[in-house]
Formats: structure tokens, sequence, C-alpha cells
């Protein structure tokens, strides 16, 4: 069946959004990942400025692709920041596998009950990682200075998180066919403070009693 013109072009328009996005696929954007934000705002269900890694650049990018005025960052979604790469304190880490498991662009390795390691290379900054990590071994350390936005960023970085990513999801779709499903946990609420610190407490005295 052939695609209705107005939903052939809102696809063709998402795609170009979609290609001037940073590709760090951070969900800040509240969606879950760059191209579901593209097609958002192809279809007017979302606006150009709540892609915080993009930044002001980012947003004149996406005003110029759509023919929309410029905003400003909205934020609700963040704000314009320098690059930054995470960084996993080796001494606290229990080997949960929690952050692998939400790392958009698989580059944590590890196995279970061993320390993780990030590698740099492959890291979009997303701090993903940073939320799952149920005993807060993972920080995020600053590599560009005052650059931020598009200046912290390239055509180069985003193409190589672009064709991590994509390989992450062939890779997890073909484990679902085969029947392997993955369990991210959700990201613990502010309120729930106490409750993720009994976590913790709970994690650590079994990891202990086991070494």
């Amino acid at each position: 069946m052939s695609i209705p013109p107005e939903d052939s072009k809102t696809a063709h328009l998402a795609e170009r959004i979609n290609a001037a996005l940073p590709q760090t696929q951070c969900t800040r954007c509240g969606f879950a990942d760059c191209a579901a934000y593209a097609h958002a705002i192809a279809s007017g269900e979302a606006a150009i400025n709540q892609c915080p890694p993009g930044g002001a650049e980012g947003v004149a990018r996406l005003a110029a692709i759509t023919g929309q005025s410029a905003l400003a960052l909205n934020p609700e979604h963040g704000l314009e920041k320098p690059r930054a790469l995470a960084v996993i304190d080796e001494d606290w880490c229990i080997g949960c596998t929690r952050c692998m498991k939400v790392c958009p662009t698989d580059a944590i390795v590890g196995i279970h009950k061993r320390m993780h390691t990030i590698l740099d290379e492959h890291c979009t900054g997303c701090e993903l990682c940073v939320d799952a990590c149920p005993v807060d071994c993972i920080s995020m350390e600053d590599v560009t200075g005052e650059a931020t936005g598009w200046a912290a960023w390239s055509e180069q970085l985003q193409e190589h998180a672009r064709s991590r990513y994509t390989a992450r999801q062939a890779r997890l779709s073909a484990d679902r066919e085969l029947g392997y499903v993955a369990r991210t946990p959700a990201r613990p609420a502010p309120s729930d403070a106490e409750a993720r610190h009994a976590t913790i407490d709970a994690i650590v005295a079994q990891v202990r009693q086991t070494q």
C-alpha cells in the first residue's frame, strides 16, 4: 500500500530532523530516542526546543529545517552543558549490570558481580547510567571545558553515536526474537530516596556475603 502524500512528507521531514539531532539518545526531550523526537516534531506533537545536548545551535538548526521561529531551550528538559563522559568508581561498583542495560550505545562493558568499565569513545554523555546505578558509583566528567551544545559535539561523533545505537537496537531485537528479554529498571523518583537507599544497602550486603 502506498503512503499518503502527507504522511510521506512528514516522514521525510522527520528524517531531516533526526539527521540534525546529536544522537546522544539521552531521552531528555521526553521521547524514547532521537528518532521518536524527530517524528514528534514533524507531526506537530513536540516543540523544537527540547534537546539540551543540541543546545541553542541545535534549536536553530531545527528551526531552519521546519520553518519555525527559533525558541530558547526549554529548561524543563535540561540545560545546555559541556559534553561529559561517564566515569565509574571502581571501589564502589558492585557489578549489577543495570548501567549496561540502559546504555544506548553499549559503551559499558563488564560481567555480573564484576567491575564495569566505560568505553570513552562510545559514551555520548547521556547520563542514563547515572540514574540506573543503585550505589551511585557513576559520575559525569566534563571533557570540553566551556564548549557546550554542538560546539562540544561534532558530526563525526553524531554519526558514530547513531551507528552504535542502531547496532544496539538490532542486537536487542535479535535477542527478543530468541526470547531474551532485557529487564531495564525504572528510574527511581526523587520521593523514593529512602527506599532507594534501603535497596542499595540490601544489594551491597548481598554482594559482600558472596565475596
